[in-house]
């Protein structure tokens, strides 16, 4: 008896993972809308649960049988319902301790503006207008700020920062020396998502200031993805010569 019911949580755990992975190739490839796609997951965790579930009533019946038919089984279960369901509860975990915002920059006074990607976000659920509450970005990201280069020409930060960009595999949309502006599009791996980034190179003293903001097209909460971004493209950047 307890061989079937861990195959029965195998199974569990097999469709615990299939609806879990599915969920962002379904979006991106199969036409799903997200919100289709997200209930994907749910499914998924509940097919996790379920797999839990049966895996404790493995060890009841074994410890009442003294039999260990199906370990295998139950082990494999047990791994895949807990990989299953930790990706859906974390993004969870993480949407409840961040502000609910999709819309990153460096100056939340004057944050750089989309040009040449403004008609490409012209079907996207989410505009080009800055909306995002300075003080909401400043109690999750304080740490997003300009980067201020004393002895660099605009110039040359210019000439760094799409060199920086092109690196970092984005889609670049406009690179307009002239007005010190970038635009470039990054495609998450596994949902598929278009985000945009514009940066701003403007002089600073004796040398430059470069301002950046990334924003997601679809969404109100981007998990920090724009934050990570950001950061990721700064510290590049300050690595470039």
């Amino acid at each position: 008896m307890s061989h079937w019911i861990a195959r029965l949580a195998l199974v569990a755990g097999f469709i615990a993972a299939a609806f879990v992975g599915a969920a962002g190739p379904a979006y991106r490839y199969a036409g799903f809308e997200l919100g289709h796609s997200f209930k994907l997951m749910e499914w998924g965790v509940y097919a996790a649960a379920a797999a839990a579930v049966l895996a404790i009533v493995w060890i009841i019946v074994s410890a009442v049988t003294r039999s260990m038919e199906g370990l295998m089984s139950f082990i494999l279960a047990l791994v895949l319902a807990i990989g299953a369901a930790y990706m859906p509860l974390n993004m969870r975990a993480t949407a409840e301790k961040l502000p609910l915002i999709h819309d990153i920059t460096t100056d939340t006074a004057n944050p750089p503006a989309f040009v040449a990607i403004a008609p490409l976000r012209a079907a996207a659920p989410n505009g080009t207008d800055y909306k995002t509450d300075p003080a909401e970005q400043q109690k999750g990201y304080a740490d997003i700020q300009p980067l201020i280069m004393a002895d660099v020409a605009p110039a040359d930060l210019f000439t760094r920062a799409e060199a920086t960009a092109r690196a970092m595999n984005w889609e670049i949309v406009a690179a307009e020396a002239a007005e010190g502006r970038i635009e470039a599009t990054d495609t998450t791996a596994w949902w598929g998502f278009k985000d945009d980034i514009v940066i701003r190179v403007a002089a600073e003293g004796t040398g430059s200031r470069l301002d950046i903001r990334s924003m997601s097209r679809v969404g109100k909460s981007d998990l920090g993805k724009n934050a990570e971004r950001v950061r990721a493209f700064i510290a590049k950047l300050k690595e470039a010569k």
